[in-house]
């Protein structure tokens, strides 16, 4: 399938059925995993927000959410170098804390933000990511829950932009070719 969005062709990768399931899943453990308690959620800004939204509906427990914003991308390729847009409001000494991202792939963001919470001395910090690109890896970060791994690809859809588009769309595909 295709979804043709200003002049570029989309291959649906990850359906939205299969999205809905899988974050339902992911929220079930972690409301499990954190059963009785108060977790702190921290998304992080702009591509997690659709992610977030029906991960946080998902949870059958009490929780806070805080948003993050950060940057290392221009278009397609990301610059290796993260720095934060906009922090956190909330305040995460001795709270259990989860950093919902989007995608991981070469891990510089998530390491990041795991050593910039790290010392604002939180009780515990996981990380939850909605897809995990393991081979595009340079730098290890743990990913305690995952949605989707998948390969190298650049992909948009659910959250994920190229250049502020795409966000919109209900699956994750793949941008073709320019038309």
């Amino acid at each position: 399938m295709t979804d043709k969005r200003n002049n570029y062709n989309v291959d649906v990768l990850i359906p939205a059925e299969d999205i809905r399931k899988k974050v339902s899943e992911v929220g079930a453990q972690i409301s499990k995993d954190y059963a009785g308690k108060s977790i702190l959620i921290i998304a992080v800004l702009n591509g997690s927000f659709i992610f977030c939204a029906d991960l946080v509906r998902s949870l059958d427990l009490e929780c806070k959410v805080d948003f993050i914003s950060v940057g290392s991308y221009i278009g397609a390729q990301t610059q290796g170098k993260v720095k934060v847009v906009s922090g956190i409001k909330e305040d995460i000494i001795g709270r259990d804390v989860i950093i919902v991202e989007d995608v991981v792939d070469r891990g510089f963001t998530l390491d990041f933000l795991i050593k910039e919470m790290s010392l604002k001395k939180p009780k515990s910090i996981k990380t939850c990511v909605f897809l995990n690109k393991k081979r595009a890896r340079e730098k290890e970060v743990a990913v305690d829950y995952s949605c989707f791994e998948v390969g190298n690809d650049f992909v948009v859809g659910y959250g994920l932009d190229y250049n502020g588009f795409f966000r919109q769309l209900p699956y994750v595909g793949k941008i073709k070719e320019s038309v």
